[in-house]
């Protein structure tokens, strides 16, 4: 018997400067930077991992660098937006604090919970969703924990065949549980990061590049990856091998164009770093150790940003 994900393991996109993306995710977020690692199918691209203090699973948002890149274009089948839980009191706070920063907010309202949507440098839709969440934030960043950011709430996604992503995500146990105009969400069984809005729209095509969400992990049991590719085959998905990318072990597979990857919850983020000095320093699979001189020369330089700089609460 196959289990259910309980939810997001993490969310990664492709962006531009890595500077610029450390800025807005570090400062202006307030996330940490809980992994400096680098690209496994391109070691000479960055890969950066923000989340809360413990960099625990379901607020992992993970970003690859591409600066040379052209900017992506929003359509099907893509994922078209990435929201983080915030406390329920705190969206006034966030637009108050985006605005000062010259970000453009946009307030809305979605089954029930207040939306604040906006988007990174790299024109990546964000959104945050003042519902809560049982996870700690980090208490070592510039925004106050009160108001701080919990983790991944969830994602949108866009896809071609919106029959067959719905059966995917069935096939992992989420359950729809709303539904309004043209939206319908579903949702894990965990107790973080659970959601997966899934629109059934007619729209133009959208195209890869800088600001774009490139896929969605959904967090599985390490025992059960080989029986989740087997039944994917099965079902005439497009799915790929399992793949060792040294925190967890992944397979990707197509569900009605969307990018869907399953990850396992071990060995975790921490074999490599202790939970304190998580991001501190430059971290690279075993296998990419040897090369690490020609690595480093050939990654562009970076400021990293000192946790325990505390902005004050204006909101």
């Amino acid at each position: 018997m196959l289990t259910d994900t309980p939810g997001i393991h993490h969310v990664t996109s492709m962006v531009g400067d890595p500077q610029e993306n450390l800025d807005f995710y570090a400062d202006t977020l307030g996330l940490r930077l809980v992994k400096r690692t680098v690209n496994h199918e391109d070691v000479l691209r960055y890969h950066f991992y923000y989340g809360n203090g413990d960099g625990d699973l379901g607020t992992i948002y993970t970003c690859f660098p591409y600066p040379e890149e052209p900017p992506g274009r929003r359509g099907r089948p893509q994922l078209t937006a990435t929201s983080f839980a915030v406390p329920p009191e705190a969206a006034d706070y966030w637009i108050d604090r985006l605005d000062e920063r010259g970000v453009v907010t946009e307030r809305r309202e979605r089954f029930g919970d207040p939306v604040v949507r906006f988007e990174d440098p790299a024109g990546t839709r964000l959104e945050l969703v003042a519902m809560g969440s049982p996870v700690e934030p980090w208490d070592e960043g510039p925004v106050p924990a009160e108001r701080a950011i919990r983790g991944i709430h969830g994602v949108t996604t866009l896809p071609v065949d919106p029959y067959q992503t719905a059966s995917v995500l069935e096939t992992l146990g989420l359950e729809q549980v709303a539904e309004r105009d043209d939206r319908v969400r579903y949702r894990a069984a965990g107790d973080r990061a659970t959601v997966v809005d899934l629109l059934d729209r007619d729209t133009g095509f959208g195209r890869e590049g800088v600001g774009s969400i490139h896929h969605v992990a959904l967090r599985a049991d390490g025992d059960d990856l080989r029986e989740w590719h087997d039944l994917f085959r099965e079902r005439d998905l497009l799915v790929s091998r399992i793949h060792d990318r040294h925190y967890y072990r992944a397979i990707y597979v197509r569900a009605g164009g969307i990018l869907l990857e399953l990850a396992t919850e071990t060995p975790g983020l921490t074999v490599d770093e202790g939970t304190e000095e998580l991001g501190e320093r430059l971290v690279l699979p075993p296998w990419a150790e040897e090369d690490r001189p020609m690595i480093e020369d050939q990654l562009p330089p970076i400021d990293v940003p000192t946790p325990g700089r505390r902005d004050s609460d204006d909101g």
